[in-house]
């Protein structure tokens, strides 16, 4: 009985020599508890989430080095004579500077209700 308290106090303080038997079996359920606990405990950890900026701008890289800026519509004014353009052009200059829009589209939801505008942009 004593040698197996030893054996086990040997594993707990560590005391083995680096190359024994009983080196490599404590190392062996170590590496058993790191990739074979995960599947059996919830640790419940996961990754942080990405929230998009307050105004609702996605930038997104596109083609040739540019940018394509993703706007939702409930930050855009869509009343009779607003210039969408223009208010495009307000939220995105604060992002990156004096641009000029090349395109504008929008994306729409299956009832036809505009969800966001895709900007395509040239730097000045």
């Amino acid at each position: 009985m004593g040698v197996i308290w030893r054996t086990i106090r040997g594993y707990i303080l560590w005391s083995y020599e680096r190359g024994s038997l009983h080196y490599d079996i404590m190392v062996t359920l170590i590496l058993l508890f790191v990739f074979v606990s995960p599947r059996f405990i919830n640790f419940k950890d996961k990754p942080v989430e990405r929230n998009p900026h307050l105004t609702g701008v996605v930038v997104i890289p596109g083609e040739k080095g540019g940018f394509i800026y993703q706007i939702q519509a409930s930050a855009v004014n869509t009343t009779e004579g607003a210039d969408v353009r223009r208010q495009l052009e307000r939220i995105i200059e604060p992002i990156s500077g004096a641009v000029s829009i090349t395109r504008v589209d929008t994306l729409k939801d299956v009832s036809g209700r505009t969800l966001s505008y895709k900007v395509w942009v040239e730097k000045e």
